[in-house]
């Protein structure tokens, strides 16, 4: 683990600009969901927010893998390198996945509201300090908290059995969703206590980068992703026949016409 998250802080620390660049949707997130809170409309959901992007996160890294996986290669990692993940011959596989991890997150955020009305009624707080104290300081509020996170980690296992190497498995061997789950469901269940401190290791640097009004994950997602990379190269053994590539074509080449 310790390995994997060295490699993706280098991968960070040589193409920062190009990380920040594929992860700044996520500040701007966070900013405007603090505008929202201003109003306390949102303000039971944004832990929920903030902890369901470990279920999201594995597909929105697919441009991180894509960049680690052209470093491993010794190859070029400028910016719009990330934008080739969009023509792998599996994309659409990752789609798939993307599109059930995108439904958990949903759900998991409908749970979340569900808890909360169900623990404090619709009435909204009626400011911050109020909110927490109905949280901290109430036996509902300790109540909110031990069920919300442990349907959250129902949750999070679930992510994390299906995609913990399924998305740099189909860029880099071009699977499809369903081959790419069953690896990640033996990979968990040939190491379940790593893959859960994977999983823990994952949800901590998330909510610690989501405390500064989400700025800090610019820095936790890119790492993370191009950790995630590595870790698959950890986990599944190398492929003895990789499929085969077209060239790309030199860069910085023009040629006159006869």
């Amino acid at each position: 683990m310790s390995d994997a998250l060295r490699l993706g802080w280098e991968d960070f620390k040589a193409v920062p600009s190009h990380a920040i660049i594929l992860c700044v949707i996520y500040p701007v997130l966070g900013l405007v969901l603090f505008r929202l809170v201003l109003g306390y409309s949102v303000l039971p959901l944004l832990f929920p927010l903030a902890a369901g992007f470990t279920l999201i996160g594995p597909f929105a890294a697919l441009g991180l893998y894509e960049l680690s996986r052209r470093r491993e290669r010794g190859e070029e990692a400028a910016a719009w390198d990330a934008m080739h993940v969009l023509r792998a011959p599996s994309f659409g596989a990752m789609l798939e996945l993307g599109t059930l991890l995108l439904v958990l997150f949903i759900t998991w955020i409908a749970a979340a509201d569900a808890i909360y009305i169900a623990t404090f009624g619709h009435a909204p707080a009626a400011s911050i300090p109020d909110f927490a104290t109905r949280v901290l300081t109430t036996p509902e509020g300790w109540w909110l908290i031990i069920v919300g996170c442990g349907v959250g980690f129902l949750f999070a296992i679930v992510a994390l059995c299906v995609s913990v190497v399924s998305f740099p498995l189909m860029l880099d061997r071009h699977t499809t969703a369903i081959d790419a789950i069953r690896t990640s469901l033996r990979a968990v269940m040939k190491s379940p206590f790593a893959m859960a401190m994977w999983g823990l290791i994952v949800a901590a640097l998330l909510v610690i980068g989501s405390l500064p009004l989400f700025v800090g994950l610019a820095v936790v997602l890119p790492v993370l992703g191009h950790a995630t990379w590595h870790l698959y190269r950890k986990v599944v053994e190398p492929d003895p026949n990789p499929p085969q590539e077209r060239p790309r074509p030199p860069k910085g080449h023009r040629y006159a016409a006869d």
